[in-house]
């Protein structure tokens, strides 16, 4: 088995003229991500102006320095899939379109400690290495503000009860939202997953384990390349990320508080405005979970407190547009929405009473 399996070329009616068009808004959005936080660098240090276009460069400065470490992590842990056979990574996640394999996602997804970015390049990663559509939903749906320490965060802001209703209705919602996505595939209403390897009845985890790390030889040019795939493969999620810290920043800035702070009450109103401002801010985990214990402590509206942080996942366009770019499927990418928002809205509005 080598360690480094090739992987599959994409089929593309224009794959040149695809490449070109990708990496040419890849460098728009770096280009971009440069001037505004080098410009607040440059303003805070030597002009120190204050009007709305400084508060932009401020407000991309820290969503990207806020996103900057789980960005760091997801690639390394890219970079170290690049490496890891495909028939592992089927091996500990379990047999696609099955239970165990939903529910083995579904822990992954809970219990890895990386920010929804982060998670977001690994979860593409893993759909790449033959996870199937149902256990990549599962584990996206489970991971963005679940890792362990912003569990304990969520705690600490909200209470123990709280935190834990909150993990383990979002545990439900995943692991539903992936049986859903294998049925759909099952019935070829949506595409499968053309990285899929079946594997062989003979096929045990440890032993190949130890057969292959036996004859394994540490390089420090090992990580290296490690590095540089991890960043390779995560390019294209992360100008889609770019593009989310500049929508997002630039709703902040010019878009008046008021007009979300008014209307988040318990009621179906306040779940309603709660799902419209989930969708159109591009909010990290770790400045999620504040804005959601608010919802609780200030609004007593727990079900918004929820769907602030679920939805948030569920209608993240850079999310959507990742799912589009690895899976090539549009369909895909929108069912995702469609699938989970009925169920995060219904459990909602269930909290709230």
């Amino acid at each position: 088995m080598e360690c480094c399996p090739p992987e599959e070329k994409q089929n593309s009616c224009h794959p040149q003229k695809n490449k070109r068009s990708w990496y040419s808004f890849f460098r728009l959005m770096l280009l971009c991500a440069s001037v505004l936080y080098i410009g607040h660098l440059l303003n805070s240090v030597y002009f120190n102006i204050e009007n709305k276009h400084a508060h932009l460069l401020h407000a991309f400065y820290e969503l990207m320095n806020l996103m900057s470490w789980g960005i760091a992590l997801g690639i390394v842990f890219v970079g170290l899939l690049s490496f890891v056979p495909r028939e592992y990574v089927i091996s500990v996640l379990g047999k696609p379109r099955t239970k165990v394999g939903l529910i083995r996602a579904t822990l992954a997804g809970l219990l890895l400690d990386l920010c929804n970015h982060g998670i977001l390049m690994v979860g593409m990663k893993l759909y790449e290495r033959g996870a199937s559509l149902g256990q990549t939903m599962a584990f996206l749906i489970a991971s963005p503000w679940n890792s362990f320490s912003l569990t304990l965060i969520l705690w600490a802001l909200m209470g123990f009860k709280w935190m834990l209703v909150f993990v383990v209705l979002s545990a439900v919602i995943a692991f539903v939202s992936g049986m859903i996505f294998d049925l759909l595939e099952n019935k070829k209403i949506l595409p499968a997953n053309p990285h899929q390897v079946e594997l062989t009845p003979d096929f045990k985890l440890w032993t190949q384990l130890k057969r292959d790390w036996s004859t394994y030889q540490f390089q420090w040019l090992d990580i290296w390349h490690m590095l540089k795939n991890g960043f390779k493969d995560s390019r294209m999620i992360i100008q889609w990320i770019i593009f989310g810290a500049l929508l997002s920043s630039i709703i902040k800035t010019y878009v008046p508080t008021d007009i979300f702070t008014q209307y988040f009450g318990p009621s179906l109103l306040g779940l309603g405005a709660t799902l419209l401002a989930t969708t159109v801010i591009e909010v990290c985990s770790e400045g999620a979970a504040p804005v959601a214990a608010d919802f609780i402590n200030r609004a007593a509206a727990p079900g918004n407190s929820f769907t602030f942080l679920m939805a948030g996942v569920s209608t993240d366009y850079t999310e959507i547009m990742a799912l589009k770019e690895t899976t090539h499927s549009w369909k895909i990418a929108l069912f995702l929405p469609l699938i989970t928002v009925p169920q995060i809205l219904i459990l909602g509005y269930l909290l709230n009473q």
